[in-house]
């Protein structure tokens, strides 16, 4: 019998799937330590952002050799050694159209939260306090969103923004993309530049590093916002605290972070920020798609 371990907690219609063609599904969470024995005993390992699976814990599994398949629960696997895992010949796969609207509409939400206070206000106002006269806002309609990155969030970000009426530029390594012509293509330069609201969507490569640093930062408008619900390393959190006392940036929106879960309080308790604890995916519907796209990964994989 195929054995798979939910080192990640996944929703029980899924878990049900799994069984239901023969699959022998263990819901547990080890710790790395523990995972390095534990992983020895499985065909494939369900995860999530929570499970680091680097080579110390893959070379643990080739010990066996049953490991065969990863399943990554979401988008972004840099916490999988994906290279050390394929060149041993174990396949990586990821769901990368299930949280495509979540992660869209959960930039959405923290424009209109920046654009309007409402991250600031609903603390203030629980404290007390009637500071109608502090919180005027700024209407979106007209903006330019500048999305950095173009796969499936920057696309889903942009119709989003789109359909309140923002305008839209984005920017992507290999160039524009061909049937989207109603947004304006432009290089990483001219977006910082003149983007309104910038949202990052792009892939973090620990070789690269932050692609919102520094200098990124001296490049943006003054009174721009940022917004990162991609993955944190992608931006560099004490440049964006730098940019957001120096009044470059007038606020940020966060759903992802560089360490979590989150513990530095200079992020916590900054009133621009607004917070969110990686929830991109965290939608009923988003689940079921996971869900959906585990099995059909599982099913395909191991031919059942």
């Amino acid at each position: 019998m195929i054995k798979i371990l939910a080192n990640d907690k996944i929703d029980d219609q899924s878990v049900q799937a799994l069984k239901d063609l023969n699959i022998e599904v263990t819901e547990e969470h080890y710790d790395p330590e523990a995972l390095k024995e534990k992983i020895k005993d499985f065909d494939g390992i369900i995860v999530r952002s929570a499970t680091k699976l680097r080579k110390e814990v893959l070379k643990s599994a080739l010990e066996s050799g049953k490991l065969k398949l990863i399943i990554r629960a979401g988008v972004g696997i840099d916490n999988i050694d994906k290279a050390f895992a394929e060149e041993k010949g174990i396949t990586v796969k990821n769901t990368p159209d299930a949280s495509t609207t979540a992660v869209g509409e959960l930039v959405l939400g923290h424009m209109l939260s920046l654009a309007r206070h409402l991250h600031q206000s609903n603390v203030t106002m629980r404290k007390g306090k009637w500071m109608k006269k502090q919180y005027t806002g700024m209407e979106l309609e007209g903006k330019t969103l500048g999305i950095i990155g173009f796969g499936r969030m920057g696309r889903a970000a942009a119709e989003k923004a789109y359909g309140i009426g923002m305008k839209v530029a984005y920017t992507k390594r290999s160039g524009p993309v061909e049937g989207y012509e109603h947004y304006q293509y432009l290089s990483k330069e001219a977006l910082l530049k003149n983007a309104d609201v910038i949202s990052i969507h792009a892939p973090y490569n620990p070789k690269v590093g932050a692609i919102l640093d520094e200098k990124a930062f001296d490049m943006m408008k003054d009174g721009v916002y940022v917004i990162n619900c991609a993955r944190g390393g992608v931006l560099s959190e004490d440049a964006l605290l730098k940019a957001l006392d120096s009044g470059k940036v007038a606020a940020a929106a966060l759903d992802v972070f560089e360490d979590e879960p989150l513990e530095k309080e200079e992020i916590y308790n900054h009133e621009k920020i607004s917070l969110s604890p990686h929830i991109g995916a965290a939608t009923t519907e988003a689940q079921e798609k996971i869900g959906e796209e585990i099995i059909k990964i599982a099913k395909e994989f191991f031919d059942l």
